[in-house]
């Protein structure tokens, strides 16, 4: 019996890296998985990848944030499979390093639609499925740079620490529910929202160097964080409920930075 043997399972932002790298886990550990991701090719290349690992899978193209694509998407969840007991809302877009003075309003609203409506609209739709039935577990993928200054740029660490209040306030407000919500901080992951940091230290033969400001001096990769979204989605975490849990090897105990000039 797998960890999440007869569960039903939610996983945004499933084409690639960190969601890619979950959806084929919780697969793996015995869910009924329904992979979600803008790009279609992406999210159907997840979904062949988990049915050739032997895994049940459904593959959906949506924008998590638009609340039609949202409310559709857990509806599909609850009629193939007969209900939602987890949700891992991990999509997300970084905007890249935009000096602040060149950032737009527009900028900052894509950036916000993205990594903080979208998790609030995919709790909105999924936490009644499991509210009515007295469990479930709701995981969102925050960052280190929602935690502290110096591991992302403005507009991302806000949404970040927005995600961070999210999970905190609603794992309150499902008060005596049995819904538990939390959500993981990674430190610097290599995937295809972090390629550019990647390619332009290979291009610089700096490679090495990636993650030197880590006390494990080496950066993360999906399956690592995978591994922790795995835990909380589990009963292994039946009693935590309403933290932000940072899988940044340690990064995150002094944001060290280099200076800028």
């Amino acid at each position: 019996m797998g960890r999440l043997s007869g569960k039903r399972a939610i996983v945004t932002g499933a084409g690639s890296g960190i969601g890619r790298a979950s959806a084929r886990l919780f697969a793996a550990e015995g869910a009924k998985v329904v992979a979600i991701d803008l790009v279609e090719a992406a999210v159907d290349e997840t979904a062949d990848m988990i049915r050739k690992e032997g895994g049940a899978v459904s593959s959906v193209a949506a924008d998590v944030s638009n609340e039609t694509a949202v409310k559709d998407f857990v509806e599909h969840c609850a009629a193939q499979y007969g209900g939602v007991d987890v949700l891992y809302a991990n999509a997300g877009i970084s905007g890249g390093m935009v000096p602040l003075q060149e950032q737009t309003v527009a900028y900052w609203q894509q950036i916000l639609a993205v990594n903080l409506i979208g998790p609030f609209l995919a709790i909105k739709y999924a936490s009644p499925y499991m509210l009515k039935q007295g469990k479930g577990s709701i995981i969102c993928t925050a960052s280190v740079a929602g935690l502290r200054a110096n591991a992302g740029a403005t507009a991302y660490s806000a949404s970040k620490a927005g995600v961070i209040s999210l999970v905190q306030t609603v794992a309150n407000e499902f008060y005596g529910s049995g819904v538990r919500v939390n959500a993981i901080c990674p430190g610097l992951i290599e995937t295809g929202m972090t390629k550019p940091i990647f390619d332009g230290a290979r291009a610089r033969g700096s490679d090495d160097k990636i993650g030197q400001l880590n006390p494990m001096k080496r950066y993360g990769l999906p399956p690592e964080i995978a591994h922790a979204a795995l835990f909380l989605a589990s009963d292994d975490a039946s009693y935590v409920n309403g933290q932000a849990i940072a899988v940044d090897g340690g990064l995150s105990s002094t944001h060290p930075f280099a200076g800028r000039r």
